[in-house]
């Protein structure tokens, strides 16, 4: 055996160790530092004065300091808008990305190719990219129904939703299609010989098999929109602030550990969901 490979032989093990940790604490050691100091005494981040959980406390009841310049009213406002568009958008692109997976692996029809790719352009492309189209998009709308009707349209809360159903719908795709693609036929065929027609054979066969797959995707789809900035940045209006672009703001007036407390519970709340989801999704597999 070369000097070479013996070396690889003998020190491969620590060395993946080695890298996987370092990779991983570049990821995850900011994130522990932002949660570490939400509990700062201290209204200055770079000064460590002791352990309080005063910032969580006026996230609940109120902040009276003059110098964060925010407001409980606001924050709950921001918070409110944010739920609203995430089960909105998550309702939208469930119904509409189940239907695609089922259409795109169940049947064969013209451009059907076509179709497939277009639906990974939202996963692939950059999100300022498609924040930036779908900003052109509904600016060119707006206009051609102002000029047809004389309704002036803006930007609010509706053209959030919608956007962030566009993004979502290729998940929700992709989740249930790859339960669909593992589903024996053979359980659709015997329903259907045992005398059940097409739509009792989806709700007491297909449906019941996906669901898992469904809420799975669901969960990621609600995620995603609730911790959205960039696409939100560009399609947000006048009273539609979400709560990534009121902590963005937060951030212009003054940096405070309130804003690590929100971003810590924003990152518990979309941890619980991931995990949510992954679970369901090796539960899926588990039945397979």
């Amino acid at each position: 055996m070369a000097p070479l490979e013996k070396w690889i032989q003998t020190y491969k093990k620590p060395v993946l160790a080695l890298q996987a940790t370092l990779v991983f604490t570049f990821l995850y050691l900011p994130i522990l530092i932002l949660i570490i100091y939400s509990f700062n005494d201290s209204r200055f981040d770079a000064n460590w004065t002791g352990f309080t959980l005063n910032w969580y406390q006026k996230l609940l009841t109120g902040l009276t300091e003059s110098t964060a310049d925010i407001s409980t009213e606001s924050l709950w406002s921001s918070l409110q808008n944010s739920l609203i568009i995430a089960l909105s958008s998550t309702l939208v692109a469930t119904f509409l990305g189940t239907l695609m997976a089922l259409a795109l692996e169940r049947f064969r029809f013209p451009g059907s190719k076509v179709l497939e790719a277009l639906l990974l352009l939202p996963i692939i492309i950059p999100e300022i990219t498609l924040g930036v189209s779908l900003l052109v998009f509904f600016t060119l709308v707006f206009r051609i129904l102002e000029n047809l009707t004389g309704i002036r349209l803006t930007l609010g809360l509706p053209s959030v939703m919608i956007s962030h159903a566009t993004f979502s719908i290729a998940f929700i795709t992709i989740t249930v299609r790859a339960r669909l693609s593992d589903l024996d036929p053979a359980l659709e065929e015997a329903a259907l010989d045992l005398g059940a027609n097409e739509w009792k054979t989806f709700w007491r066969v297909t449906f019941p098999l996906i669901f898992p797959a469904i809420l799975s995707g669901a969960l990621l789809a609600f995620t995603l929109s609730l911790d959205d900035f960039v696409v939100t940045f560009f399609t947000t209006g006048v009273g539609a602030t979400t709560l990534p672009l009121f902590v963005y703001g937060m951030i212009k007036l003054s940096v405070t550990p309130i804003i690590n407390a929100i971003s810590t519970l924003m990152l518990l709340v979309s941890l619980f969901f991931v995990i949510s989801a992954l679970k369901l999704q090796n539960q899926v597999n588990i039945n397979n």
